[in-house]
């Protein structure tokens, strides 16, 4: 391809004295800026319009459970054990045209530890500013025997992979916030292009209970790299529930795709991995790459990939022990949605007074307020504080075996991380007793011909989940209305777990300890 250019000329001053001494500061910038123009038309002859995304869901291999750290020989035995099976992923993956490759949150090395019995598995990770490319200068940094295969890899198969390691970073007593062993220990995701070079490091920001052998970063880092198939944003698992990075990496960062190594539970009925992460691909407008963990006993499975308007493809298997490779094509620039006004429909509909007839059960430690469906049509509104959500519904059979109930909660979610929710759900109840709607439920026999879901919502984060029975999503099935309706233009193809609007309410969270200030890293791959 010839890529024709035309550039404005530089015209000498014609003459032998000169009253002036030449600006050779300006005539450097003049240069700098005719070569970024020219870069630019390049970049762009380059870009792709679609390209070929890859998540593996991994069956990670435990170490033996020992009371002593292992040596830093033996961790890597087991690390190796990991990277051979990621590597066979990647390489299929690379063989199907893939350009990039996502894999999971503890994939190389699982998880359970301690602080002390983590530290032989990791390494130190350098700024990727360094412009370095392992598989080539592999001692560069020290012992980074796992950066180096990964960098190989990558390298090999002319794929971007992105991997979960450990990070450590040395502290000395001069630094008040440095742990008591001299160093802070990092869940870090790292990404490798095409070439092999490391072109991204994230350190995790919000670490859930179990991971005490980790340091969260002092402030949250925002990290985006671009490529020829967009601009990519990374974080991990617990992140997607908070503002930072997450939403910032969307609302300022304008990324295109998230990257989104994740070890994630299963909680049904709203937490569920693959209603969730297509839910929030959808309610931020992006590509979404999740790639989770396979261990069904720890209910660890759902992987996907995920467009803003709808699943490209996406795996739930809580019966085997095999891990599994998705791929499929995204748009690498997703086209923007339309606004959302959540609040619109909902705040025009007046709420009827329902008597005695609302009741109070539990949905993952939260007391929500629900009403029964009755019918096998109707229109219903229940409220809680200031949320009110309406539903207008029609099974296809008012089943006598099956109960469902509309729910509102308007609070702060305080188990397991606290996060103020607002949400509105439809959903099967565990069994005819009222008290169990909010029961974790993975089948069900009723049929819906339509529904409207809408709330008047306090934020304009608000997720769009749809589950159907045997925990699978329903692509194409659904939409949303400026005004902030979820609703099915048409019948359902399954029975129906779930349909819920999920809204995230972060003005309202507590204030946390940490800076809010960005460490923001913005690469070039």
């Amino acid at each position: 391809m010839t890529i024709g250019v035309t550039l404005p000329v530089l015209a000498p001053t014609v003459g032998f004295y000169y009253s002036q001494p030449l600006d050779f500061n300006m005539i450097t910038s003049q240069l700098l800026d005719y070569v970024a123009i020219l870069l630019f038309w390049v970049l762009k002859a380059s870009s792709l319009d679609t390209f070929i995304a890859a998540v593996y869901e991994h069956a990670v291999i435990f170490p033996n459970v020992t009371l002593t750290p292992v040596s830093h020989e033996e961790a890597l035995d087991l690390m190796n054990q990991n990277l051979d099976l990621l590597e066979g992923a990647i390489t299929l993956a690379a063989k199907q045209g893939a350009h990039i490759i996502v894999t999971p949150e503890d994939g190389i090395y699982s998880f359970a530890f301690s602080r002390e019995s983590i530290y032989p598995y990791l390494e130190d990770i350098p700024d990727p500013q360094v412009n370095w490319i392992p598989c080539n200068n592999p001692n560069r940094f020290g012992r980074t025997p796992v950066q180096e295969r990964l960098s190989c890899l990558a390298k090999s198969n002319s794929i971007y992979v992105v991997a979960n390691i450990g990070d450590k970073k040395p502290c000395s007593a001069s630094d008040p916030q440095c742990p008591p062993d001299g160093r802070y220990q990092y869940n870090t995701n790292v990404v490798f292009d095409s070439e092999g070079r490391l072109v991204a490091r994230y350190h995790k920001q919000n670490l859930f209970l179990t991971e005490s052998h980790f340091n969260a970063p002092k402030e949250p880092e925002v990290v985006t790299f671009n490529t020829t198939f967009g601009k990519f944003g990374i974080f991990t698992c617990f992140d997607i529930l908070f503002h930072d990075p997450a939403v910032t990496l969307v609302k300022d960062f304008h990324v295109d795709t998230i990257l989104f190594p994740t070890a994630w539970m299963n909680v049904l009925p709203h937490l569920s991995a693959i209603e969730f992460h297509s839910a929030w691909a959808v309610g931020m407008g992006v590509n979404f790459l999740a790639a989770n963990l396979h261990y069904p006993i720890k209910k660890m499975t759902g992987s996907g990939i995920y467009a803003p308007d709808s699943p490209k493809a996406f795996h739930y298997d809580m019966k085997t022990e095999e891990g599994k490779l998705l791929l499929s094509h995204l748009d690498a620039h997703p086209h923007p949605r339309a606004a959302v006004n959540w609040t619109s429909y909902a705040s025009g509909i007046e709420a009827p007074s329902v008597g005695n007839r609302e009741f109070n059960s539990t949905v993952f430690f939260d007391e929500y307020t629900f009403l029964e469906l009755k019918g096998v049509t109707g229109n219903y509104t229940v409220c809680q504080k200031d949320l009110c959500c309406h539903l207008s519904y029609q099974m296809s059979e008012k089943r006598s075996d099956e109960v469902y109930a509309l729910g509102a909660f308007d609070g702060l979610h305080t188990v397991e991380g606290s996060y103020y929710l607002q949400i509105c759900t439809l959903l099967k109840c565990k069994t005819m007793d009222l008290h169990t709607c909010g029961d974790s439920v993975e089948t069900a026999s009723t049929r819906f011909e339509m529904f409207s879901l809408s709330g008047t919502f306090g934020t304009q984060y608000v997720f769009p989940e749809v589950l159907l029975s045997e925990v699978q999503l329903a692509p194409g099935e659904f939409q949303v209305s400026s005004d902030g309706r979820l609703f099915s233009p048409k019948p359902l193809s399954g029975p129906v777990l779930t349909v819920t609007l999920f809204g995230r309410l972060y003005e309202k969270d507590p204030v946390p300890n940490a800076s809010s200030d960005f460490t923001v890293q913005a690469l070039r791959g």
